[in-house]
């Protein structure tokens, strides 16, 4: 089937040694810059996702007695991000590290309280309000507190495994009597302190009573042995003993605990009897390398009647004695396991408020604590309030308070987010955190990433289990075992929002691409009528001028061709998407590559030229119009002459040509590559005019590119020719980095734009700077030449939004003709039951193949389009994330402290 588509588907100087007042007039330039509106009443900056929030250093005087509350009261609001300013001061040698070792100690009586209760299989409560820190007062209360409760803890759980120690040593004695009890017996006609053995007749070495008339004296050592040594421990006392020694051994019916180790192992029991004292020495010593457990061997049968009475007297008295100290002791965990959520995170806060001060400085009378801190200027209100709230908690006659300074250094990069613009925000992130108040790639790529992402995944059926997985994400969110779950799944519950938006732009695609499961639906009805091609349908007259079917060539051709040209057989386009009879053609892989290679070029183009114009925006923030002139104007020039063009003739052809002139319709491609090589001979254009606009084209970006290449440079040149020394001029922060040539050349042309002649009286010391005009010019062209190239291999690029689309439909296609085909074509006898299976595996197979495997390709390819090919068209990256001091990013799980 052959058709063609008619339509288209800080200013000033920083602080010194001393403080330095705010003066009137830094007040007056601060006020300048304040946000108008509902930001300088305390609220969000509108567009705070569109730039970085506005930043302000200030400086806190802290009373030394308001100094922990007021920390306190900005911790749980989380408002500034503190600077060090004791970096030359090594952390033994600050002022406060006595109290951080302090809390560090209380960490450990709490690691140890903490383990001990999960010993004890007592849970743990976790309370869904944090306790704020613990007042001064009570700091030491609850120190003397958790210092007795593990001083007796460790002495109760001492003597448990002291009693429990001796349990399993008895027990061992108890087992090692029974059974060496079959080992010998009793002769009364010998001496008391003899034993006899069974007859020893056939001894090779010496008989029982040939030794009793030589007058050797008879001992005997008994005990366990691990199983795992016994051949070794037999083998020594024969090459150690020469022979002397008689051993005797036998396995346990059950395994034993080890008292030492705890570890419950196979044992057996052994009596070695041998004679003389000096191999009774050596048996000894062996015994002992080899951790035989070595019990004391009983000489009469009522000794051992004796023993064993006794034994088991102990035996439960020990049982009582340890069920009542296990019951005290799990007495006492239940108490403390009551509190040892608040001490935990107690503890934790007024170690990171002691952190806090460890950064701060005194002044000349050690009375006050000086801090310099980070804060959004629309936090500012909140920040007065906390410190006011700390000094009225803590009941000091003098409050603290807090002052805004200038200053030249870059503020961190603070953007507010919440649950929905998170992850997001974590993919520009991972690329580079922004650059102070540049334009912010995520409030874009909320909308630009999942559909980039659906263009290649576009499959109605696997966007649609795709969307129903991240909704039952997004409305179990609140689910404890969610927030605790493996590291892989905690991924896909922190992306919930972007696989939510993935799968929804999915169905849309798949709707578009007519894709579900490989199979179109539908849904409207096709635009193709099979039946006017016959002949029969059509006067004579039309007969002989078009291509028609008669019965001969339906029943002989194995291909037939619907000619969108004759009258009835195209009707009209579809109403949504891909017509649903291209499915069934054979040319459909043409026509799908064709349409799908053509839309990934008018994406990418269109993508990056947005962020093109994004850097217009960034510009005119940091007053740098003359890049806008120099850089992004022939930037855009030179994109869209060159490629922009391609896309207008792309658009031109789809809704110049219809199906009747289709056949005369010029190769885009051929056109394209004729636009650059001025073919001697006239071709059939697109339009009339075609070659003047083309050349036009050409020249516009020719002359583009000098001016991408010298245009900034010459320019900042000149402005360096026409000063001598230069100065800060506009208030605020300087928003270019640090030992940039071009921020030489700017620091003057401030006052041109602004018509202020004057520099700031504070700055006027300023020595002039070395300009270096090569580094500036090869940074340029270096520039320029990345641009220029990346503008072709960029665009080349978007068309892997066409190969992974072709790739993820094929695979589909692939499964269902493997699996559900075959199932479906049994006949009905056995079709039921083997098309379970195969469903089965068909699921199976698409959710680890074509939903995991493939989506996990295309999200990869997703992030390269948006890190490599947009962001970098304006996007630096090269900023400090905003980390305030804040109680809510404290670990307040157990398993950490433990570990």
């Amino acid at each position: 089937m052959r058709a063609h588509a008619g339509g288209g588907t800080g200013t000033g100087c920083s602080r010194g040694g001393g403080v330095r007042p705010l003066t009137a007039r830094t007040g007056a330039a601060r006020s300048r810059r304040r946000p108008s509106g509902p930001a300088g009443a305390g609220w969000p900056a509108m567009g705070s996702l569109f730039r970085s929030e506005t930043m302000c250093l200030a400086q806190l005087f802290l009373q030394s007695g308001t100094a922990y509350e007021c920390l306190s009261a900005l911790g749980e609001k989380g408002l500034v991000q503190f600077r060090d300013l004791n970096q030359n001061v090594s952390s033994f040698q600050r002022k406060f590290v006595g109290e951080v070792k302090r809390c560090e100690e209380l960490e450990r009586i709490l690691a140890y309280l903490v383990q001990e209760i999960n010993r004890a299989d007592i849970p743990l409560p976790e309370g869904e309000t944090s306790p704020s820190a613990p007042p001064l007062k009570q700091v030491l209360e609850m120190q003397e507190q958790l210092q007795k409760l593990e001083v007796e803890l460790r002495e109760v759980t001492k003597n448990k495994e002291k009693l429990r120690k001796n349990l399993l040593e008895l027990i061992e004695y108890t087992h090692m009597l029974r059974v060496t009890k079959t080992f010998v017996k009793r002769n009364v006609e010998f001496e008391p302190t003899y034993e006899e053995f069974p007859p020893l007749e056939n001894d090779s070495l010496l008989d029982y009573s040939c030794m009793q008339r030589l007058g050797a004296k008879l001992g005997f050592v008994s005990g366990l042995i691990n199983q795992g040594k016994v051949e070794a421990f037999e083998k020594m006392l024969w090459r150690a003993c020469k022979g002397y020694t008689i051993v005797t051994y036998a396995e346990l019916d059950e395994p034993l605990e080890d008292p030492e180790t705890g570890e419950v192992i196979k044992w057996y029991v052994f009596l070695i009897s041998f004679w003389g004292e000096q191999i009774g020495h050596k048996v000894k010593k062996i015994c002992d390398c080899y951790h035989c457990h070595v019990y004391p061997y009983p000489n009469t049968a009522e000794e051992r009647k004796g023993i064993q009475e006794g034994l088991n007297t102990r035996i439960q008295d020990l049982y009582t004695v340890l069920h009542k100290t296990e019951d005290y002791l799990r007495q006492v965990l239940c108490k403390a396991a009551e509190s040892v959520y608040s001490h935990v995170i107690q503890v934790k806060k007024m170690k990171a408020i002691y952190h806090m001060l460890n950064m701060c400085s005194f002044d000349v009378t050690n009375k006050c604590l000086i801090a310099e801190v980070w804060c959004p200027e629309a936090d500012l209100h909140d920040l007065r309030r906390a410190l006011e709230q700390g000094s009225r908690e803590s009941g000091a006659t003098i409050p603290s308070f807090m002052n805004t300074i200038p200053t030249k250094e870059t503020p961190p990069t603070l953007i507010r987010t919440n649950k929905f613009t998170e992850g997001f925000q974590n993919i520009v992130d991972a690329y580079g955190v922004g650059s102070y108040r540049e334009v912010n790639p995520a409030l874009f790529t909320i909308i630009t990433f999942p559909f980039l992402f659906a263009v290649m995944f576009g499959d109605f059926g696997h966007g649609f289990v795709m969307f129903l997985f991240a909704l039952l994400l997004v409305l179990n969110e609140n689910h404890p075992r969610l927030n605790q779950s493996q590291e892989i799944m905690r991924m896909f519950f922190n992306g919930r929002y972007i696989l939510l938006l993935m799968g929804l732009f999915s169905v849309y695609t798949g709707l578009i691409y007519n894709d579900c499961f490989s199979k179109s639906v539908n849904l409207f009805g096709s635009g193709w009528n099979v039946s006017a091609m016959f002949s029969s349908s059509h006067a004579p007259a039309e007969r002989r001028k078009m291509v028609l079917w008669n019965d001969t060539i339906v029943r002989h051709s194995r291909v037939l061709q619907l000619d969108p040209s004759v009258p009835g057989v195209f009707q009209g386009p579809y109403p949504l998407g891909i017509d649903p009879i291209w499915n069934l053609a054979t040319n459909r892989l043409t026509f799908l590559n064709s349409f799908k290679m053509k839309m990934s070029v008018i994406l990418g183009i269109i993508h990056m030229t947005f962020g093109v114009i994004l850097g217009i925006f960034n510009h005119l923030h940091f007053r740098k119009k003359f890049n806008i002139y120099l850089v992004s104007v022939p930037e855009l020039l030179f994109m869209l002459c060159i490629f922009g063009y391609l896309v207008f003739m792309i658009v031109c052809k789809w809704l110049v040509y219809s199906a009747e002139t289709s056949r005369v319709a010029p190769s885009i491609l051929i056109e394209f590559i004729n636009m650059f090589l001025f073919p001697a001979s006239e071709t059939n254009g697109l339009y009339s005019g075609q070659e003047h606009v083309q050349r036009l084209l050409l020249v516009v970006t020719a002359l583009s590119v000098p001016v991408l290449f010298l245009g900034k440079p010459l320019f900042l040149l000149w402005l360096h020719n026409g000063r001598s020394c230069f100065g800060v001029s506009r208030s605020g922060y300087t928003l270019i980095r640090k030992d940039s040539e071009e921020e030489v050349s700017l620091l003057g042309s401030q006052d041109i734009e602004e018509g202020n002649n004057q520099m700031e009286d504070g700055c006027r010391e300023m020595t002039c700077e070395e300009f270096n005009f090569g580094e500036i010019l090869m940074t340029q062209v270096i520039h320029s030449i990345e641009y220029c190239l990346g503008c072709i291999s960029n665009t080349a690029s978007y068309l892997r939004l066409w190969a992974l689309s072709l790739a993820h439909a094929q695979l589909s296609d692939v499964l269902w003709t493997m699996l559900v085909r075959v199932g479906l074509r049994v006949d009905t006898t056995y079709g039921v039951l083997l098309l379970l299976p195969v469903i089965a595996l068909f699921a199976v197979l698409t959710i680890f193949i074509l939903l995991i495997m493939e989506g996990l390709s295309a999200f990869l390819h997703a992030i390269r389009l948006h890190w490599v090919e947009f962001q970098n068209k304006f996007y630096v990256g090269a900023g400090t994330k905003f980390v305030p001091f804040s109680f809510r990013l404290l670990s307040s799980k157990f398993s950490d402290d433990v570990a």
